[in-house]
């Protein structure tokens, strides 16, 4: 792994983190509805899924379901349902008669949807196919392929505590609170239209 080749990687991979989607949808809403800790365990639940796609893809899982329309399909069709019942919750959230906040989510919640939102998106499977290809070769040796990986992991956690940590200051966090159900309501109107979209591309064939 010579330093030019693995910057090429950090630099994709801080692309690919920050690129807008449903990942950030996701820890931003676990954020400013049961804050920093929550955002936190979501931050580190989704760089472990992320993470082992690219440990995976690494060691050929992600040729193969490249190779396989029908196992790229089932989890394509699982991760647009998943997005569609995180965004249906969202929709139909409720503010208390009382005007007291939402019921904060559990930290268990926050680590679940946190992975499953990676764990169901193939896409970044195809992702690192497509980045480790250009940079792994017959004579890569092991530790360097882990590196690789590695270094995609760390990144993509790096990246969301970071918005976790920004998004939970008390400033914000007191100001997004009084209107988490709105936050909550937007939040699902994201995720069902990124559910949407990722069917559209299912039903295209993309």
């Amino acid at each position: 792994m010579t330093l030019t080749t693995w910057l090429a990687v950090v630099t994709i991979c801080v692309l690919g983190a920050m690129s807008p989607g449903p990942s950030l949808a996701l820890v931003l809403k676990q954020t400013m509805t049961g804050g920093r800790r929550n955002g936190v365990v979501a931050a580190l639940s989704h760089g472990l899924g992320v993470g082992i796609y690219a440990f995976l893809s690494i060691l050929g899982l992600a040729a193969v379901i490249t190779a396989s329309p029908t196992a790229f399909t089932i989890l394509q069709w699982a991760g647009a349902l998943y997005l569609a019942w995180l965004g249906f919750k969202g929709l139909t959230a409720k503010a208390q008669s009382d005007q007291a906040l939402p019921e904060a989510p559990s930290t268990r919640s926050a680590a679940r949807d946190g992975f499953l939102i990676a764990f169901f998106n193939p896409k970044i499977a195809v992702f690192f196919l497509a980045l480790f290809s250009q940079v792994v070769g017959v004579d890569t040796s092991l530790m360097a392929k882990f590196g690789y990986a590695a270094t995609a992991l760390v990144i993509d956690t790096g990246w969301y505590l970071i918005v976790a940590w920004l998004f939970s200051n008390p400033k914000w966090l007191d100001m997004l609170k009084k209107r988490a159900v709105w936050f909550e309501r937007v939040f699902g109107a994201i995720l069902v239209a990124l559910a949407g979209r990722l069917v559209a591309g299912i039903v295209a064939g993309k």
